[in-house]
């Protein structure tokens, strides 16, 4: 997406992911919208066409509009980009938090999580996670197996963004095969907490919480060690982007000094989390390089 007159191109997609593929990071991750504040490249489309350059990184989705794309024309797009990449994919999956998504297309925004409920069951069907349901009321199944599968024979992992409300995490716990945290909507504190409330609605579904993936998506970055830059980037970039005071995002986020990124993600590490998916707000080549020479070495946990 568009931070400020960047503009958008493959050779900025590139660039982001050289700079982590080479400064050691876990995976490429790509984020879904159809209408937003700044011009915004659809995110499968992009992952696709980075395929080539991401080496061994896992591919990721953080997250895919489930309901609103359809899981029939998800799943095709999914085990796609499941095949291209060696089956490096996991699925990040959510209903998304914009009305206007919902409206561009002439589906009730009310209806999203019975909607989105019905498209996992769908998806885990499509994509080998386990049976297709026998009925449905939103989405029709196919008459036949989509061909090609994904290269697992367990099928493409599917995990399921969550705030950590209580319906949200019995439904990571009923339909996911990992969950996903939202960076700016949590702390460290909450994050440890929600964790073990998520342990317990897994036992309820009969499945341990030992070895469950969970991971943080959003977390929104920019490493400077220049105060009036961290106040602008707070201020003038990312509060208006999230609608949200830029006192209340400054301790949540990789925005400031790299010592202080690298003790939010320490935090985080000692919280139970495995996985942090940044998300710098421009610049993302040299961001990355920076996180890696300057952040990496210093998170503990």
């Amino acid at each position: 997406m568009e931070f400020g007159s960047e503009g958008l191109s493959l050779a900025r997609l590139q660039a982001a992911v050289d700079a982590a593929r080479d400064g050691g990071f876990a995976a490429v991750s790509a984020n879904d919208h159809f209408l937003f504040s700044t011009p915004w490249l659809d995110g499968l489309t992009a992952l696709a066409a980075t395929m080539e350059r991401a080496g061994g990184l896992t591919i990721a989705t953080t997250v895919s509009l489930a309901a609103l794309r359809g899981p029939v024309p998800l799943a095709k797009t999914l085990v796609a980009l499941d095949v291209l990449s060696d089956g490096r994919l996991v699925a990040g999956l959510g209903p998304g938090s914009s009305k206007r998504d919902y409206e561009a297309i002439g589906m009730p925004y009310e209806e999203r999580w019975k909607r989105f409920d019905e498209s996992v069951a769908v998806l885990r069907g499509l994509l080998g996670r386990a049976p297709s349901p026998e009925l449905t009321r939103y989405y029709p199944l196919p008459d036949a197996a989509l061909q090609p599968s994904p290269l697992r024979d367990s099928g493409i992992p599917l995990w399921i963004g969550s705030w950590g409300s209580e319906a949200g995490l019995r439904r990571v716990a009923r339909l996911g095969d990992g969950w996903l945290a939202s960076a700016y909507n949590t702390t460290p504190g909450r994050f440890a907490t929600t964790r073990g409330l998520l342990d317990q609605q897994l036992l309820a579904q009969g499945r341990s919480g030992d070895g469950f993936p969970n991971a943080l998506a959003t977390m929104w970055a920019w490493v400077t060690e220049d105060h009036e830059e961290r106040e602008r980037v707070l201020r003038e970039v990312l509060a208006p982007l999230l609608k949200r005071d830029p006192g209340e995002l400054r301790d949540q986020l990789c925005v400031g000094p790299a010592e202080h990124c690298a003790e939010l993600l320490s935090q985080y590490a000692r919280a139970g989390c495995q996985l942090v998916y940044l998300w710098p707000l421009g610049e993302e080549a040299r961001q990355l390089e920076l996180f890696a020479a300057e952040v990496a070495p210093r998170i503990e946990g």
